[in-house]
């Protein structure tokens, strides 16, 4: 009886031993096959999302063009459109963006200021120079005493309106270099202009109702006004009102923000602009 027991303890120990080899042999193997830096396998990978808000043209535009260089890095480029200039900022300070891309510095500071926000520019991508718009008449010399102008109703596009009011001889003001100019620093105004101030969004479908209206070259595009050849007078491309990509202090330096900033400052982003927009709007970069 105890050499049956013996014999039965024995068979059963070597079993056991056997099936840890086993396991150990399927643990190593587990081992040398999971990539050494902790990360998925290829096949396994997400893609990375990011979230950017725009307005339609050429904003979002140019995102859709160089979506698919992000694609190949592995980023999924969601584009939020907006029609105003309001609610990009707002949506990227609630973190429901990942950064937008509508404005110039300029726009930038003031809502920084104005909302105690602290959001960055990253790059700067391209220039749309600001022009002069009318369906009543072909020239300014033909613009009558009390003619109804129209600028967009925000701080720094009004002023900007208002330099290029002044530079183009229609009124003069105290300094025609100061962005925030309002229509309090009209120190002369020999025509008489009323000057409107409305959304900027509003200009281009407000002109069958004014005289002359101001209009950011983003909506001028959207009213199919041709700026280099509809405006009555345009910036020049020494514009330092460059549209920028903006993002957060606490994203401005994630991998994703930068393969899109240099995916904006890429030659297929520079050409697609070019070929597009015609002169239009400038490349940045």
């Amino acid at each position: 009886m105890k050499k049956l027991l013996l014999t039965f303890f024995s068979l059963t120990l070597v079993v056991v031993l056997a099936a840890c080899g086993n396991n150990n042999n399927a643990s190593n193997s587990a081992a040398t096959n999971a990539p050494k830096d902790g990360s998925a396998t290829e096949s396994s990978a997400e893609p990375v999302k990011l979230v950017v808000g725009a307005s339609p043209v050429p904003h979002a535009e140019i995102l859709k063009a160089i979506a698919p260089l992000l694609e190949a890095q592995g980023i999924k480029l969601e584009i939020k459109e907006f029609t105003d200039y309001v609610q990009p900022n707002v949506q990227l300070s609630e973190k429901n963006l990942d950064a937008n891309f509508f404005q110039h510095q300029p726009y930038l500071d003031d809502q920084n200021q104005k909302n105690g926000s602290d959001l960055v520019s990253v790059t700067a991508v391209h220039v749309e120079p600001f022009g002069a718009y009318s369906k009543k008449i072909k020239s300014i010399d033909e613009l009558a005493d009390g003619a109804k102008v129209a600028i967009p109703n925000d701080a720094t596009n009004g002023g900007r309106a208002l330099i290029l009011l002044a530079k183009n001889g229609l009124i003069s003001l105290k300094d025609d270099t100061n962005i925030t100019s309002t229509q309090a620093d009209i120190t002369e105004n020999k025509k008489n202009l009323k000057i409107i101030e409305l959304d900027a969004a509003m200009l281009g479908r407000q002109l069958d109702e004014v005289d002359l209206a101001l209009i950011n070259t983003n909506y001028a595009l959207e009213a199919n006004l041709v700026p280099t050849k509809d405006a009555l007078f345009i910036e020049g491309t020494d514009s330092p009102y460059a549209n920028i990509l903006v993002t957060r202090q606490d994203n401005k330096d994630s991998d994703a923000i930068q393969k899109l900033v240099a995916a904006l400052n890429s030659p297929e982003a520079k050409a697609f602009i070019e070929e597009k927009y015609e002169g239009a709007i400038i490349p940045a970069f």
